[in-house]
């Protein structure tokens, strides 16, 4: 059973996701179009299963919805902050910084995540990784210490991504 079920959902997550953009995307829900997203979800990643294949064994959901909903209080009070910098400051006295950040994390899809929720965080881009993956380049708009927003990252961002991406 869990044999058949890792054939039909190569990407249990990926899956996930393109039912909810498809359903999104129709800008009025219906069950006929919810339908019509999962069965997307399932048939788009099965037909190309075969070009993933170094995909994660384990994947917890319940974390990462921990996780999504950590990224988007993030987001939040980022914005507030990158808007008060820009009303109070007008670019005067920022302390812009480029950090490498070391990465634990192996899996090129957890480095991805990690790359995205960098970006998506106002104040902060991720902009390079190393060759070897090891290694990813990130730029802060204002950061009185770099040392403390390379560890923020690696505690509240990546140790999470571990957890997740087993």
């Amino acid at each position: 059973m869990i044999r058949f079920f890792n054939w039909l959902f190569p990407h249990p997550f990926l899956t996930l996701l393109m039912a909810v953009v498809w359903i999104l995307l129709q800008n009025e829900f219906s069950w006929g179009m919810a339908v019509f997203g999962v069965i997307l979800g399932v048939i788009i990643p099965r037909l190309t299963a075969n070009w993933w294949p170094d995909r994660p064994q384990g994947f917890r959901i319940v974390k990462m919805i921990g996780y999504v909903l950590i990224v988007l209080w993030d987001i939040i009070i980022a914005n507030i902050e990158v808007a008060w910098i820009i009303l109070t400051r007008r670019n005067k006295n920022l302390r812009s910084v480029w950090i490498t950040i070391p990465l634990d994390l192996r899996s090129p899809e957890a480095i991805t995540i990690l790359a995205g929720t960098i970006t998506l965080t106002p104040g902060t881009v991720s902009a390079d990784m190393s060759n070897t993956g090891h290694h990813l380049l990130v730029h802060a708009l204002d950061a009185k210490d770099p040392d403390a927003v390379r560890d923020d990252i690696k505690s509240r961002y990546e140790a999470r991504l571990k957890e997740i991406f087993v």
